[in-house]
Parts: C-alpha cells; sequence; structure tokens
C-alpha cells in the first residue's frame, strides 16, 4: 500500500473490502487502530456491477478486485460500525446467547423425537415432557418395557423424592396403565435409554449456561445509560434492551432514529412503474437478529402495555387506511426504536402519552 501510494502519489488511502462470512473482521479492526479509513462494499453491488465495464458474468479475483475499487471511487461504500468496550461484550454475549438456544431447540425435537418413537401415548399422561413430573419419569423410567413391571406404588415411590406436589397414586396409576397399552418400538432399548440420557443432560445443561448468561448481560448492559429506563417500560425485557446495544452499539453515535430503522431493516420500498403501483414492503436490509429482537419484543408490548396496546388497535380499526395486524406490529416496531432513541440520548423515563400526542380520536385511546 505504502509502496502505490508513493508510487501514484497520493496523500490519503481507503482500504475497502467485500465482507464475506467473519474474515474481514480482524482486518478492519487492525487497519482501523493503525488509523486507516476502512470501508465495505455490498457483496449485492459487486455481483451485479462486474458485468458493466465487460459485459461479461466472468468472476475471478482480479475482477473482483478493480469492480470493488470501482464502486470505493465512486463512493458507493458504507462505513463498518465496529464497537468496542461494553458493546461488543453484548455483541459476544448475544451472538453465544442464540447459540445456545438453537442448540437448546435441537435438543429439545430430539428427545420428543425418542418419546414418539417409544413411548407416544406418554403425552396422554403428562400435558407437557418438561414438568417436573415428567423429566422424573423420562430419567428413571422412559420407556414402557420398564414402567409395565412396576406397580402405581412403586412408580409414586419412585417420583417423591423429586416431585412433591401435584403427583398422586392416581397419576400413577395411569401411567403404569397406559403403558401397558402402549404401541411404541420395542427394540434398541438400552442404548435408546442412553440416548435419552444424554440428552437431558445437555437440555439441563443448556438451560443452566442460559439463565447464567441472561443474568450476566443484564448486569451488564443496566451499566449503559438509559437501558434502566428502557427495561422498566411496562411488558418489555433485558434480553431486548441487551440485543439492542447489541446490533446497534452506542444510540448517542446516530443522529436520527430513521438510522436505526434503516439499520433494522425496517424501511419502506415500493415497486411502480407507469400506471402499476405494487406494494410497500419493508426493505430487510438490515441486521436481521435486531429486527426478530425488535418483533419479538414488540407482541408482548401489544399485550400488555397500555400505550402500544392503543396505538395497536388504532392502527387496525382507524376509518381511514386501517392497517393488518402484522403492519401494525411492523409499524410498532419503528415507534419502539424511536423511543430507545429518545431514552438512549436523553436518559428520560418513558411517557406513553407522548406517543398518542397528536393522533386522531386521542380521547379515545387515553381511555383505552
Amino acid at each position: 500500500m505504502e509502496r502505490h501510494r508513493k508510487t501514484n502519489d497520493k496523500d490519503h488511502v481507503i482500504f475497502g473490502v467485500e465482507p464475506t462470512g467473519h474474515y474481514w473482521l480482524n482486518l478492519a479492526y487492525f487497519l482501523t487502530a493503525k488509523g486507516f479509513d476502512f470501508v465495505l462494499v455490498n457483496p449485492m453491488h459487486v455481483k451485479k456491477s462486474k458485468e458493466l465495464d465487460d459485459n461479461s458474468p466472468t468472476k475471478n479475483d482480479t475482477k473482483d478486485a478493480k469492480v470493488i475499487a470501482q464502486l470505493i471511487k465512486d463512493g458507493r461504500y458504507s462505513v463498518p460500525n465496529l464497537l468496542d468496550g461494553i458493546y461488543a461484550e453484548l455483541r459476544e454475549g448475544v451472538k453465544v446467547r442464540d447459540q445456545l438456544t438453537k442448540q437448546l431447540m435441537i435438543t429439545e425435537g430430539r428427545i420428543q423425537n425418542i418419546i414418539q418413537r417409544y413411548f407416544p401415548e406418554f403425552f396422554d399422561v403428562f400435558k407437557d415432557w418438561e414438568g417436573k413430573a415428567a423429566l422424573c419419569t423420562l430419567k428413571l423410567f422412559p420407556f414402557p418395557s420398564r414402567i409395565k413391571e412396576m406397580t402405581p406404588e412403586e412408580v409414586l415411590a419412585e417420583w417423591k423424592p423429586f416431585v412433591q406436589r401435584g403427583v398422586g397414586i392416581k397419576k400413577a396409576t395411569k401411567l403404569v396403565e397406559t403403558a401397558k397399552k402402549s404401541v411404541g418400538i420395542q427394540v434398541g432399548i438400552t442404548f435408546a435409554k442412553r440416548e435419552m440420557d444424554c440428552l437431558l443432560e445437555q437440555y439441563e445443561l443448556y438451560n443452566k449456561q442460559l439463565e447464567k448468561l441472561d443474568q450476566d448481560l443484564e448486569a451488564l448492559v443496566e451499566t449503559i445509560p438509559g437501558a434502566k429506563e428502557m427495561m422498566a417500560i411496562k411488558g418489555l425485557g433485558a434480553t431486548t434492551v441487551a440485543l439492542l446495544y447489541a446490533e446497534a452499539g452506542d444510540i448517542t453515535n446516530y443522529s436520527h432514529p430513521q438510522q436505526l430503522i434503516n439499520l433494522a431493516g425496517l424501511s419502506l420500498h415500493e415497486h411502480s412503474s407507469g400506471k402499476f403501483k405494487g406494494q410497500t414492503r419493508i426493505t430487510k436490509r438490515g441486521r436481521s437478529r435486531l429486527r426478530r429482537a425488535l418483533y419479538l419484543a414488540v407482541r408482548p408490548l401489544v399485550a400488555h402495555n397500555p400505550t402500544f396496546k392503543a396505538l395497536h388497535r388504532y392502527y387496525t380499526k382507524r376509518p381511514d387506511r386501517p392497517l393488518k395486524k402484522q403492519q401494525s406490529l411492523i409499524v410498532l416496531c419503528c415507534k419502539l426504536l424511536r423511543v430507545f432513541f429518545v431514552i438512549g440520548n436523553k436518559q428520560c423515563e418513558f411517557d406513553g402519552s407522548k406517543l398518542l400526542r397528536g393522533l386522531p380520536q386521542l380521547e379515545t385511546l387515553q381511555a383505552a
């Protein structure tokens, strides 16, 4: 780089890359720490513009480098939001949480797979396999071949050290009778039991790790100015606030809430030409994890927070251009981002009346 800079008599250098996977991150942090300008080129732009010069779909490293350089020269790049400090810690923590959640869901699915194969009538006795009595049964005697050899009194005696309430002789009798009528698989029991034991150990381990991780994330996010005021909003949890800061970084670095909306991929776009006008949709060009977190946060807000419940009712019931329920939820995601922007910059408490101010039917909304 220095040799090319001196040869071409330049006094400023911009490093630009096409981000693929995680391979650009260490280079970005390294060059930024050295004081160089580092920018990203959208891979989709590279793919769509590579035929402009030679009208050929040919792809190789030399051509890609030239296309990337041309895009940077034209100013078609973005500056990456490289997090540091507490925000970098939150991003790593949230990533670990997503991985644990995914592994937990896989483990739960495999446990249910074994139950459905070897004891499909299990759910006639227990509504949920994650209950105390159901988990105890899966650990001690998960298959009908063992249960049908026991008496209800023996089953109840095995339960009592682990489950103090909610089970009795009636439940034990039903379990034994159901096991005698089971149509589950009768072969491969030994290693199926071992597989069940391994999966239950993984299930408990992932739950403990998630619980500890959530506690650490909550303790960490509480140290950020404005985070406590966000978590004080009725219906909002600490996980959502942690996800916000993990994806967006320091909110005070943003000058307008629309930047957060664009970052989440919630800005609108439409396809129209001449007399044709297509539907308006969100772009989904942004951080999908942030968009998902906002959507999952808005649903309980609509159910439990009076302000968001009133707004949702207004958007879906207004006489002029009422929105569908899903459209209303997306609008409320943008509203929530604006609330986060204000609280993050001013460290003020949430005031629901300000969100309702200026809307038609204000008195009805406030009454609701």
